[in-house]
């Protein structure tokens, strides 16, 4: 039988010169659309067309209650321009939908979409420095053949349904030397997970605990995209760094440059719930601080720590911990509340704390980052200059600036949201 068009093979005849005009299709397919910047959501065209930005999300959206008080679900969406380097997409508005009713459930734009997108390879800025990032440019422009990450923090009203599927409708225009053709498209169909996220006794004893550079802002936990064996990760998108606090809402005293000047030095890690360990890692010194340290080889980013399994494809870390402090073995069954080991310096950490998560793999490269919630505990205060692991020892005094918390008070099954004061 003969092929019909045997030139496809090579790139040439009606294939190449239809992927050519692509920039042209993308402009024309749109054309009874409303043009400029932030256009309204239309419903989109049947049958397939060409898209100037394909997409895909990096997880599985999961639910969480939170400390406001809210639903939130925060997940990242990868955007790749299809277009050649002569041709930019401004993307105007990135609208969350239920992709049964197509009811807008979150939507991005202006200046609010401008800080939460990012080439892959250039970070945002300020997810690792000490002061909050400057505003993003706007409008968000994707230059040809470039992938972006849109970073996705739903907050849904208390009640207020979660979609058992979400779609994602992308608006903008399409720039080239000729002037600008305005797109939209409706693009990665996705299931919500339905899984309840894991309800825990805390990973410290008792005490007031800063939380630190937990979800769902612009902190290297949250935003810290990597590459691993080919592909990415978020693999702390819900970590929490934990820090004791003294009765004055100090975190040290003394001189920050000894690890025993901070109160989070030694203090007992304690199992938040029974499992069985599958990991142990110690012999790794700790750091001096508070200077941050260079980073250490892959296999040592997380220091002396355990890995307890706790169930089917859920697994607890508690990483940076002191030399020789682990307390169990790989195999041991452990309770609630049982003592793993001391706080440490150890690993990819600057200043002593507690670095806690759920992972859905016994390792921390490659893993995904699933939420998780705390059974009971009480919101005491909030601090909002962005105090984390590398500037905490170069304070001034290494007491936090805590004010009141709009959430202060007592809270069960919720997730602390970063840089909440708590008492467990």
């Amino acid at each position: 039988m003969a092929e019909r068009h045997p030139r496809n093979r090579t790139g040439r005849g009606p294939l190449r010169r239809g992927l050519a005009a692509a920039v042209l299709a993308v402009g024309m397919m749109t054309a009874s659309t409303a043009p400029g910047y932030g256009t309204g959501p239309t419903e989109p065209a049947p049958g397939p067309r060409f898209t100037p930005l394909t997409a895909a999300v990096m997880t599985e959206p999961a639910p969480f209650d939170a400390t406001d008080g809210k639903t939130h679900l925060s997940y990242e969406l990868l955007t790749t321009s299809a277009l050649p380097g002569s041709a930019r997409v401004r993307l105007d508005r990135v609208e969350v939908r239920d992709a049964r009713t197509h009811r807008v459930v979150g939507s991005l734009s202006g200046q609010a979409l401008a800080d939460a997108a990012n080439p892959v390879g250039d970070p945002l800025p300020g997810a690792d420095g000490y002061t909050p990032a400057p505003p993003g440019p706007t409008p968000t422009v994707i230059p040809g053949s470039q992938q972006w990450v849109v970073w996705l923090d739903l907050v849904l009203d208390r009640g207020q349904r979660v979609p058992r599927v979400l779609e994602h409708h992308l608006s903008g225009a399409v720039l080239t030397p000729s002037g600008a053709s305005p797109f939209e498209e409706t693009v990665q169909i996705t299931r919500t997970d339905r899984t309840a996220p894991l309800n825990l006794d805390a990973p410290v004893r008792p005490g007031t605990w800063y939380s630190s550079e937990s979800c769902c802002g612009n902190t290297h936990h949250r935003r810290g995209l990597a590459p691993i064996n080919g592909r990415f990760y978020v693999p702390q998108r819900f970590a929490i760094d934990w820090y004791r606090v003294g009765e004055r809402g100090q975190t040290w005293e003394g001189d920050p440059a000894r690890l025993t000047s901070y109160l989070s030095y030694r203090q007992p890690v304690v199992a938040a719930v029974g499992g069985r360990v599958v990991e142990v890692q110690d012999g790794i010194p700790d750091n001096t601080p508070p200077v941050a340290p260079p980073v250490p080889p892959i296999g040592e980013t997380v220091g002396n720590h355990v890995t307890v399994e706790v169930g089917p494809g859920r697994y607890l870390l508690y990483a940076h911990l002191t030399p020789g402090s682990p307390r169990v073995r790989e195999g041991d069954r452990v309770e609630p509340g049982q003592v793993l080991g001391l706080i440490g310096n150890s690993g990819n950490s600057t200043t002593p704390h507690l670095h806690f998560q759920v992972m859905t793999t016994p390792e921390f490269f490659p893993t995904d980052s699933p939420p998780f919630t705390f059974r009971k505990f009480r919101v005491v205060g909030q601090v909002e200059p962005r105090i984390w692991d590398d500037n905490l020892g170069l304070q001034p005094t290494g007491v936090l600036p805590i004010t009141p918390s709009p959430h202060d008070g007592p809270h069960r099954a919720r997730y602390p949201l970063d840089r909440e004061v708590l008492e467990f």
